[in-house]
């Protein structure tokens, strides 16, 4: 459990008056220990650690939030303290609450300060929220791609893991985008008023340095078939390169026993890899460019809006001259018409030839359709409908279990099947029997062929052609 006995009070730091201090503090802290310029040669003694978060601590000593709630922690009660005792106090505080941790340094035989496992979890995660324009463009895509080849040539389970880490992260990375394209949505709704113009030059940024490589160089839809003739050549491995597999990912991968139920983690995790890339490309990819779209089509409207009202300003001058005159009387006003007159003197006024204009006929409308009421469903139509569908499901395989079922067979006996030689033993081993030459040449994968033999195939249920079920060993021949 996260919440064990040193780590009760984790998240007391961040619930007090000082938790802006401390936020700064911890990336601060992050970017020295982990960050890209961090300095490994020497570990962190407490001068430096209280050297290094004082510059931070002074500036931002006197910024407490007004409506924060009582801090009962190392912080309370140092209010009108100077900096070198708030800085000890949050060393105190992130020690005791689990955020630190100390170790002996053997070399400089001192104690050195170093983040926990969830203190160095917690604060990646508050350094990379102010880091966002220093993010490297994503590149999951072509890593799962690449992973999934090296997978194949090496057969190192580890490169096979890897993949999967990158297939999960494509979807992570199409949510965060459709949440950042939300989130603009939401704060252009709300501060309509203004025309957001930074808030647009920075989507435009952003879109250069990541979106434009996401949806062209690491489109998840250029890459699909790709992954997914990867996919179709480890499924079509030899036996001892399979168990290879199996073997390494027994140890590195015991996690996935949780969820795997029967199958084997290699197919396993092939069909996770497959099933993520497949939802990034029908669900979350058109989600995020349906999010971009609605983005740009309220920020085209309100610039345009903005652009209209601008306009119209420059014309309420007429208006105002208009009204100014009307309210002005006699010579007052014959002087202010003059002095009008001499200002516009310099434009042209062009009138439009009312002949130029031509109204267009009305269109018919269309004639409405009518709309018949729907005969009312007896009870007796009702259950006659649900007896055939049960009846039909009763007689149904998935062409997919099948598939499953002779792979693992051929994995088994190491051999070609021939279909007279399978168990026709139950009804669930005649029907998956007669529907096995139409499941392997519907499977999308590809990794199977049924060749038809001379024979027939005779049994006490039915007779019709032999067929030999076998490896499609062709398929790793065929370009990516």
């Amino acid at each position: 459990m996260f919440f064990e006995a040193e780590r009760l009070n984790f998240f007391r730091p961040l619930n007090g008056k000082r938790r802006e201090l401390v936020v700064a503090c911890l990336r601060t802290l992050y970017d020295s220990l982990h960050g890209p310029s961090a300095d490994y040669s020497q570990n962190l003694s407490r001068d430096n650690l209280k050297d290094l978060l004082a510059p931070t601590v002074q500036v931002l000593i006197n910024d407490i939030a007004a409506d924060s709630v009582f801090d009962e922690g190392e912080l309370s009660g140092l209010d009108n303290a100077d900096d070198q005792q708030l800085t000890n106090a949050l060393i105190r505080a992130l020690l005791k609450d689990g955020w630190l941790e100390t170790f002996g340094d053997r070399a400089g035989l001192v104690t050195a300060y170093r983040f926990t496992r969830a203190g160095k979890l917690f604060a990646e995660a508050l350094w990379s929220l102010d880091r966002l324009r220093s993010r490297s463009r994503q590149r999951n895509v072509r890593s799962c791609r690449n992973a999934l080849e090296a997978a194949r040539k090496n057969i190192d389970a580890y490169d096979l893991v890897d993949a999967y880490d990158y297939a999960e992260k494509i979807i992570s990375d199409l949510s965060e985008g459709v949440d950042y394209f939300q989130e603009l949505v939401r704060r252009l709704m709300s501060e309509a008023s203004n025309t957001p113009w930074e808030e647009f030059i920075a989507f435009l940024d952003r879109f250069e340095k990541e979106f434009k490589k996401q949806l062209t160089a690491d489109n998840v839809e250029r890459h699909r078939q790709a992954i997914r003739d990867s996919l179709n050549r480890l499924r079509n491995l030899e036996s001892d390169k399979f168990n290879a597999f199996e073997s390494q990912l027994q140890d590195i991968a015991v996690w996935a026993n949780q969820e795997r139920a029967d199958t084997a983690i290699f197919d396993w995790l092939l069909d996770r890899i497959e099933d993520r890339v497949e939802v990034a490309c029908t669900a979350k990819h058109p989600e995020l460019i349906k999010a971009m779209n609605t983005y740009m089509r309220r920020a085209a409207s309100i610039v345009q809006q903005a652009l209209m009202l601008q306009g119209g300003q420059s014309r309420q001058a007429y208006s105002r001259a208009i009204a100014q005159t009307a309210a002005l009387e006699g010579e007052a006003q014959t002087l202010f018409l003059e002095r009008l007159g001499t200002d516009i003197a310099a434009c042209e006024i062009r009138l439009l030839d009312p002949a130029a204009f031509k109204l267009r006929s009305a269109s018919q409308r269309r004639k409405a359709l009518t709309v018949t009421a729907l005969p009312k469903v007896s009870r007796e139509a009702r259950l006659q409908a649900a007896m055939q569908r049960s009846e039909a499901a009763a007689f149904t395989l998935s062409n997919q279990d099948v598939v499953d079922y002779i792979r693992r067979e051929l994995r088994l006996q190491q051999r070609s099947i021939r279909l007279s030689s399978l168990p026709i033993e139950t009804a669930s081993d005649v029907l998956q029997a007669m529907q096995m030459v139409e499941a392997v040449r519907s499977s999308r994968d590809e990794t199977l062929k049924a060749t038809k033999l001379r024979g027939r195939l005779h049994n006490a249920y039915y007779t019709g052609s032999d067929y030999q079920i076998e490896f499609n060993h062709d398929a790793d021949s065929n370009p990516a």
